[in-house]
């Protein structure tokens, strides 16, 4: 029998999903088998714990803390010497800081969704075996993050804020009215206020005025 990989999709866009388990899903032909799927952070710790997939198919961005709060949430599972979850970052994403986040969390790989179909097959199989794998121009990054002597400390303040916080920081700092803000991360303008209270209490910061500096400093912008 051709081996198979158990695989849960974990992406907050519905037709992201469907898309993914048109291109993967076919298992006669891929020998991948989709057992799950999830759009939040809470979904996907219950999917996972559910089903005990080889791969899980990890988004950064997620309603609910993003990739890095499900990897801290399957930190047992991802330690498990029998039956090891493995996950590998699947995100429109290339921001560095976006990789090294979800790397430093236990995730195997990082690929975007530039990816082709059979190549994402072939990532599958390779994380479900104990691989590391990434796109090309990602790989380079993340050596130097973490090999390198000159890299760059842990910043605490930062690592403080969920992977939405910080997208939203980012915005704010980059000049994007809330309006704007919930359009662009499909949320909704209450929802970048309390993301907006939830960053400055954490950063112990005034206004966005004050936001603005402290992301700039440290070259978020």
């Amino acid at each position: 029998m051709p081996r198979r990989v158990r695989v849960v999709l974990v992406d907050d866009h519905r037709m992201f999903r469907t898309g993914v388990q048109a291109e993967i899903g076919e298992t006669a032909r891929t020998g991948v088998e989709v057992v799950g799927e999830a759009a939040d952070v809470d979904q996907a710790v219950t999917v996972i714990t559910a089903t005990r997939p080889e791969v899980v198919l990890l988004d950064v961005h997620l309603p609910g803390g993003g990739g890095v709060e499900v990897l801290r949430r399957s930190a047992s599972l991802m330690a498990d010497q029998e039956r090891p979850v493995r996950f590998l970052a699947l995100s429109v994403s290339d921001a560095a800081e976006d990789v090294i986040g979800v790397i430093r969390g236990g995730a195997r790989g990082y690929v975007t969704k530039t990816i082709t179909g059979t190549d994402l097959v072939d990532a599958i199989f390779r994380v479900s075996e104990g691989d590391a794998v990434f796109s090309p121009r990602l790989a380079g990054f993340v050596l130097d993050a973490f090999a390198s002597t000159d890299a760059p400390p842990v910043d605490e303040d930062l690592d403080r804020l969920t992977q939405r916080e910080r997208e939203v920081l980012r915005l704010i700092a980059r000049g994007y009215a809330y309006k704007e803000i919930a359009k662009q991360l499909f949320i909704s303008v209450k929802t970048v206020e309390s993301h907006v209270s939830a960053v400055l209490r954490k950063l112990q910061l005034s206004n966005r005025h004050e936001l603005t500096r402290w992301a700039t400093a440290r070259r978020l912008v």
